[in-house]
């Protein structure tokens, strides 16, 4: 029987929706057995915007037989399936990080630990901060020492507004031509920022628990939409854990841009950059030009924090 490519552009647990990416030709398929069960240690062993081979349809439904091998991905362990780890997009040209200083308040090292990843399988990663109509004149100050922190290390920061328009065309205009992954904490407002890029679109849109001040979980399923303007986005449901998967303690360091930079300067190699005499990068840190946040969320790496881990 003939078989042909498709990408995956919705993961809705044991079914699948298919597109002849870049056409936009949706049509469901399965997975055939064999295949699930050679990725035992994954909780999803196909993942959205896997390209993958697929038998035509019979009764409306294609078969998929293979998945291609991917170009990159990103993958967390969360704290409550500490042995298996589960992949959250594949072949992504850009991430696309939405934090929000406060309405969830941001946790630093959950950020840094998808930064991470992101440098850890080649994936260029933006940073966007949400909702700043709410608290930008109140948080000059702050929004300034975040935008240091991650500038200093080398990546962009995009500061957004749904409500005011801030910074929606040029992620829209940076999308173009591209397979851009949005991810998060739940309650930053990735899902209203989709929506704001493209009007036509219509991934769920939650409040946020006043109560804790987090988001309720109100995307459950991985999907991808295409822009009217170009390209495509994946939308994934918020993230509450983000735990390290395929990098070993002694390699973190490598994975921090800016630390990896002053690393060339270290007097010992390897050098853990905890306790050794010489260390170009205690020395970065202690001068400034490797900011303190950056560090502690290393050294929390480090020492397997379970509350992030």
């Amino acid at each position: 029987m003939n078989e042909s490519v498709a990408t995956v552009v919705k993961n809705a647990g044991s079914h699948y929706l298919l597109s002849p990416l870049p056409e936009w030709k949706v049509f469901p398929a399965v997975l055939r057995g064999k295949i699930r069960l050679k990725a035992s240690e994954i909780t999803n062993p196909i993942a959205v915007g896997d390209r993958v081979r697929y038998t035509p349809a019979t009764d409306d439904m294609a078969t998929i037989t293979e998945i291609l091998p991917r170009r990159n991905y990103v993958i967390r362990r969360s704290t409550n399936l500490s042995r298996q780890a589960h992949i959250i997009a594949a072949n992504v040209d850009r991430a696309y990080l939405v934090v929000s200083l406060y309405f969830p308040e941001v946790k630093l090292p959950f950020l840094d630990r998808i930064l991470v990843t992101c440098e850890l399988y080649g994936i260029p990663a933006t940073i966007v901060l949400s909702k700043t109509d709410m608290y930008q004149e109140l948080a000059a100050d702050e929004i300034a020492h975040f935008r240091s922190i991650y500038e200093g290390a080398g990546y962009p920061v995009i500061e957004t507004s749904v409500r005011t328009g801030q910074g929606i065309d040029a992620i829209r205009n940076a999308c173009q031509g591209k397979v851009n992954l949005f991810s998060g904490e739940s309650g930053v407002g990735k899902s209203s920022l989709i929506k704001a890029l493209d009007p036509a679109l219509d991934p769920k849109i939650g409040a946020i628990s006043a109560a804790h001040l987090q988001g309720k979980h109100t995307t459950s399923l991985y999907e991808m939409y295409p822009l009217a303007s170009g390209g495509y986005v994946i939308d994934s449901p918020g993230i509450r854990g983000f735990g390290l998967v395929d990098v070993e303690k002694e390699e973190i360091a490598r994975y921090f841009p800016e630390m990896l930079r002053a690393a060339e300067l270290c007097r010992f190699t390897p050098c853990t950059h905890t306790h050794e005499p010489g260390c170009a990068v205690k020395e970065a840190v202690e001068e400034g030009r490797i900011a303190p946040e950056r560090y502690n969320s290393y050294l929390g790496m480090l020492e397997e924090d379970k509350k992030f881990r």
